[in-house]
């Protein structure tokens, strides 16, 4: 009996390489397209993020004597602890905070489940850009996100890009 004949024929090295080139083709076309819906999806979510971000910060500063949150009781130099501090707890109108169902704080939260993250970065912390100081042109990706609560100007903190060559920092 010879060998061809014993009913054990395997895959020849050419056809594996085949099959191989072949899903290699087939990723090759499929892969793109996740990556794009991947960046999409933190396109949409930063876009939402910001829109909650803003809202919240309008409504502080409403209910707040025209004042954007950040700042101190009294005034003075804003600082991120205050401005997540406002923007998390209960308040008053001249930016005390407390703890959610304190007597007397009757403002807030503005955002019942925190800061959000940058979807670019996954960070929520904040930068404040103090009174005076200059707004930056373009994201670092060192915080979640940029607010200047002496204007109520509001970024999101990515150096990204959208496919279509939109600067994320511009949303």
């Amino acid at each position: 009996m010879s060998h061809s004949d014993s009913g054990n024929r395997g895959f020849t090295l050419v056809e594996l390489l085949i099959v191989v080139v072949i899903l290699g083709i087939l990723a090759g076309i499929v892969l793109p397209s996740f990556n794009t819906s991947t960046e999409d999806a933190k396109v949409s979510a930063s876009i939402q993020n910001l829109q909650s971000l803003r809202s919240a910060v309008d409504l502080y500063k409403v209910q707040h004597d025209d004042t954007y949150p950040g700042y101190p009781v009294g005034g003075g130099v804003p600082t991120a602890t205050l401005f997540v501090d406002q923007m998390t707890l209960a308040s008053q109108k001249d930016n005390s905070t407390a703890p959610l169902g304190t007597a007397g704080y009757p403002h807030g939260p503005y955002l019942k489940t925190g800061i959000p993250a940058n979807p670019f970065n996954d960070l929520t912390t904040v930068t404040i850009i103090v009174d005076g100081g200059p707004m930056p042109t373009a994201g670092d990706d060192t915080t979640g996100w940029v607010f200047k609560p002496q204007t109520g100007e509001l970024k999101c903190n990515s150096s990204a890009t959208t496919e279509e060559g939109a600067s994320v920092w511009d949303f």
